[in-house]
């Protein structure tokens, strides 16, 4: 079947995610537009995805619960689990491997984890846009150790991107999806770095205000309509 999607959203959680961006309002506007399935993927932390499993549950929209993680070399990457049980076990151990710095809510914003009643429960205290100890070639094994699917973020932007940060693409690395901004991009970059040739690719909207999550243009070939099946669907 297929899925309208958008496959990396951050939330009030990520100090770069307007307030109004709540587990609910997500879930809620992405229904409005008719998706079928979505991602919350805050930076470095997986803490608001339990308010947005919820909400899923009641507007009738696929919440894959994730991450955007900041490896060690600052390239940043989606990942996308089963469950929330295996998201909460990778969200220990990536929080394990943040720099101890405090966040300046006046300056980088707030960041809030919000309870299944859409109210806010607590803030993080640390500054989640960090890089943390986790390098770029280990990421896939201890995402896949979790039963799911890592892919390198917006790999066709200047920053924070796999292609920019380390100038290509690895040939030893075993990501099997990869995510562009524009797909305009995609000819060139599959010319340039031929390790894409193997990948399916997807575009998400890498949403940090509400009108910016993608309208129902795109699509995912899934066997079932599951967060297991979003993961089966990208490897």
């Amino acid at each position: 079947m297929e899925l309208y999607y958008d496959l990396h959203i951050h939330s009030c959680l990520s100090p770069c995610g307007d307030e109004d961006m709540t587990p609910a309002n997500i879930v809620g506007m992405a229904a409005v537009k008719g998706l079928d399935v979505i991602a919350v993927t805050d930076h470095n932390s997986c803490r608001n995805c339990e308010a947005a499993l919820a909400a899923g549950a009641e507007y009738g929209v696929l919440v894959v619960p994730g991450m955007e993680i900041c490896t060690a070399e600052e390239v940043h990457a989606v990942c996308l689990f089963p469950g929330l049980e295996e998201a909460m076990d990778f969200d220990g151990l990536v929080h394990a491997c943040l720099p101890p710095v405090k966040n300046r809510p006046e300056i980088f914003g707030r960041q809030q984890i919000y309870d299944c009643e859409d109210r806010i429960r607590e803030e993080e205290p640390y500054l989640l846009i960090n890089a943390c100890r986790i390098s770029f070639d280990h990421l896939w094994e201890l995402v896949r150790k979790r039963k799911g699917v890592m892919f390198p973020a917006h790999i066709d932007k200047t920053a924070n991107s796999l292609i920019s940060n380390l100038g290509f693409i690895p040939p030893d690395s075993r990501f099997t999806a990869a995510e562009l901004k524009n797909l305009e991009n995609l000819h060139r970059l599959r010319r340039e770095q031929p390790y894409l040739e193997r990948c399916r690719i997807v575009s998400n909207s890498d949403a940090h205000y509400l009108e910016h999550i993608n309208e129902p243009e795109l699509v995912l070939e899934v066997k079932e309509r599951t967060a297991a099946g979003v993961v089966e669907a990208l490897l």
